[in-house]
């Protein structure tokens, strides 16, 4: 139990330990006891809610707890002593619901932190030692037992690996990964032990970056709640215009003490940060961290979203998508040999091509004599056979019976698509073709986004202009920017601005200084840089662009909840006001039937912890 949570209770324990003993003695005959008995169970409370108002205005922050202070010590004056308890139990009662709620809309985004692994077997000489997680660097070999959260970024290096990743995406069924997959850090080993090979540190790994946006987000301050603050002042005036009207009319200081009473504003103080604290937990259970309830409020009024392409639009990856075979040659057995040349190739193309073959079912052969030249291509011997793998001027360059000069006749090819040439024993031998994969129901995303609002959808990439057609023909983006470069990507998230609040989705370094500038910046988690990890408001656990349906999903409803429980509460707190004024209520049944509106605008705020399942089930 945290110390914030322990002064709480302290608080509430207070007011009904008096108002027990104070009714006991009333009950009993004993009517002095019982008003000091009242009056001792206000004052804790009423000194600790006026030293935190001092503190707020010290801080520049109008606090509306001013009211209740205000509500108590008018019905200790007034001489109203049981109902000044009742106020003192209802206001620490609802501040230590606040804490319930928070702690119980922290708890999956808690839960993340706890179960961050804090050492890692490693392997050394032969053996392994347990060492401290920091330790573990690039490279390290490292034992993953069953039950094992796996402490950095890195490849399974035999065998299939079972993981639950759940608490990184919320996805419940367990994942199966080949020899060679990724591992992200945080995932739990839910199979047999296995060896793994770091690839990164662990302080830069997925979970290590994941537990610091859980630390950030649970800092953060909700600018609504200051939102709230300054509907308080209205309140506030409001409040005292019905104080002051009931003591012209009336003179009658008791309907005064109950027009305060019921004016305790309780629902602006707890039902929006209930609110946007369940919603962010909503997120992160759906695999979305969210940096505060600021982000939840913003996310809400996007109008524009901004997408870069590779690697957010696309998988980022090149992906082997044709193969054209010379003369006497078979497809698999030209993708057999150029693969089996590949193994010892560490280029992205090299690493589609061996997983290609390894889809197909290939065996691959161990390849001799590799010489690699970096950005041109590869050659080697396989099975006896002089195989190159590279680009058109190194394949021509090593053409049998020609001079370099030769040229190929050039085969058309759609925009964005690398061509991989192949020779073997000096003749050609087929092209690979390559490229990138716009990512998987795209344009189902895009409409569902449409239908939540957004009006504009843009696509800005730093690539030429027929490849960024080509890949987003079909995907229904109203503009399409090319040839990009960052500064001029944070242009166009500034150009959106005209049509209202902007989002901006990418993932590389590149994208930073955009993300950075959009309204809300949303950064692909599990391969994006650190720089747009560190500049992004929202991070997508999974790359998943789907996960943007949720996003905008959680967020509105969150706000309509949030919106929803405050005005309701006002609203019911402003009818009781002139119910107490005419008379209809005194004070105690004023502040009976104020703990009634807050403990139901509270239950209304709650009701965002379930934004996360009805997105999923939507």
């Amino acid at each position: 139990m945290t110390s914030r949570e322990q002064i709480r209770r302290l608080l509430v324990a207070f007011p009904l330990v008096g108002l027990s003993a104070g009714l006991a003695a009333r009950y009993a005959g004993a009517a002095e006891l019982a008003v000091a008995a009242f009056f001792v169970a206000t004052l804790p409370v009423l000194a600790f809610l006026l030293a935190d108002a001092v503190s707020s205005l010290k801080r520049g922050e109008f606090g509306i707890d001013l009211l209740a202070a205000l509500s108590m010590t008018g019905a200790l004056a007034f001489g109203e002593t049981l109902a000044a308890a009742i106020v003192a139990l209802m206001y620490a009662g609802g501040s230590y619901l606040e804490v319930l709620a928070d702690r119980r809309a922290r708890r999956e985004m808690t839960a993340l932190l706890e179960r961050a692994p804090r050492t890692a077997l490693r392997y050394r000489d032969g053996h392994t030692e347990e060492v401290a997680v920091e330790t573990v660097l690039p490279g390290d070999r490292l034992l993953i037992r069953r039950g094992d959260v796996i402490p950095a970024d890195g490849e399974l290096l035999s065998g299939m690996a079972v993981l639950d990743q759940s608490a990184l995406t919320g996805e419940a069924e367990p994942v199966r990964q080949a020899s060679g997959g990724s591992l992200l850090s945080g995932a739990t080993n839910v199979g047999d032990a296995f060896d793994m090979t770091a690839r990164r540190a662990a302080a830069e790994s997925t979970y290590a970056g994941i537990v610091r946006l859980v630390e950030k987000a649970q800092a953060a301050k909700a600018p609504m709640a200051r939102l709230a603050d300054r509907y308080a002042l209205f309140f506030l005036a409001a409040t005292l215009a019905g104080v002051a009207a009931t003591w012209w009319v009336t003179g009658d200081p008791l309907r005064v003490v109950a027009v305060l009473v019921v004016a305790t504003p309780c629902p602006l103080i707890l039902a929006v940060p209930v609110a946007l604290m369940s919603g962010v937990s909503s997120a992160a259970r759906r695999g979305i961290l969210l940096k505060g309830g600021r982000v939840i409020e913003a996310i809400a009024s996007v109008r524009s979203v901004v997408l870069d392409k590779t690697g957010t639009l696309t998988v980022g990856r090149p992906g082997l998508t044709e193969i054209r075979s010379a003369d006497g040659y078979e497809q698999d057995a030209l993708l057999q040999l150029a693969a089996s040349l590949d193994i010892a190739c560490k280029h992205p193309m090299a690493s589609a091509l061996v997983a290609a073959a390894k889809r197909k079912e290939l065996s691959l052969s161990q390849p001799e004599r590799v010489v690699e030249t970096p950005g041109e291509g590869v050659e080697g011997y396989v099975d006896g056979h002089y195989v190159v793998v590279g680009g058109r001027r190194f394949a021509e360059a090593r053409w049998r019976g020609h001079d370099v000069s030769c040229r190929w006749e050039k085969a058309a090819t759609p925009a964005g698509t690398s061509v991989v040439h192949v020779l073997v024993d000096g003749a050609r031998a087929g092209e690979l073709h390559f490229s990138d994969r716009v990512r998987a129901g795209a344009r189902s995303v895009f409409d569902t986004l449409r239908g939540n609002g957004v009006e504009n959808i843009v696509l800005a990439t730093g690539d030429a202009e027929a490849a960024a057609r080509h890949m987003a023909s079909g995907l229904g983006f109203d503009r399409v920017l090319s040839n990009l470069s960052s500064d001029q990507k944070v242009l166009s998230v500034l150009s959106e601005r005209k049509n209202g609040a902007v989002m901006m989705v990418g993932d590389g370094v590149n994208d930073a200084p955009a993300l950075a500038a959009a309204d809300i910046g949303v950064a692909m988690g599990a391969r994006g840089s650190a720089a747009s990890v560190e500049a992004a408001d929202a991070v997508l656990l999974l790359d998943d662009l789907g996960l943007l349906v949720p996003v905008f999903s959680i967020a509105r409803r969150t706000m309509r909840i949030a919106y929803q429980s405050m005005i309701a509460g006002i609203v019911l707190s402003i009818a009781a006001m002139g119910f107490a004024a005419a008379g209809y209520l005194d004070p105690v049944a004023g502040a009976l039937l104020q703990e009634a509106i807050d403990l139901a605008v509270v239950l209304n705020a709650l009701r965002a912890l379930s934004s996360g399942r009805e997105a999923a089930d939507g």
